[in-house]
């Protein structure tokens, strides 16, 4: 009986084919997870603007008042108190005895204050005589309210004095 080259060869080329062609594997995954973290402390910055009262004139009878800005920034939540200590040149009365100085005989008196009308002196004794706020993240301007009272005769100058602020949260 005569069999074809075709059928001798059929089963070879069959088997090159499976052998070539590509094989569905049995694949498997596995899973986990892990937790990401973070604390994030309450902070805050504090800037201020310069309190320039320009000119004074101690015959013109009434007070020089001029303002300064204090910008504080905290974290979104974070309560802080703002607090204005006496300067450099205080009178021995702490907070409600501020003067700027000329020379180290010469001072010329001022006051600075939490409110518009100027009657709430601006201390740095939480709570007693800071200005409170809450941090939302943002710069939050606090306008210093200062004065020079009137009738203070004395030598004529450039006086100034430092007031540091500080922030407590």
């Amino acid at each position: 009986m005569y069999t074809s080259s075709i059928r001798k060869s059929l089963p070879f080329v069959l088997a090159a084919m499976v052998a070539l062609s590509p094989t569905n594997a049995i694949s498997a995954t596995t899973t986990d997870t892990f937790q990401v973290t973070a604390t994030v402390l309450g902070s805050c910055s504090v800037s201020a603007t310069d309190l320039a009262f320009g000119n004074y004139t101690p015959t013109s009878g009434t007070a020089l008042d001029q303002t300064s800005t204090v910008s504080v920034t905290c974290t979104t939540g974070t309560t802080y108190s703002v607090g204005l200590n006496a300067g450099l040149n205080d009178d021995g009365n702490g907070v409600t005895g501020r003067r700027m100085v000329f020379d180290t005989t010469n001072f010329l008196a001022y006051a600075l204050y939490s409110d518009s009308g100027r009657t709430t002196n601006w201390g740095n004794t939480p709570p007693t005589d800071t200005v409170a706020g809450t941090g939302n993240g943002a710069a939050q301007d606090i306008t210093v309210y200062g004065r020079v009272p009137i009738n203070q005769y004395v030598t004529a100058g450039a006086y100034a004095d430092t007031i540091t602020v500080t922030v407590t949260y």
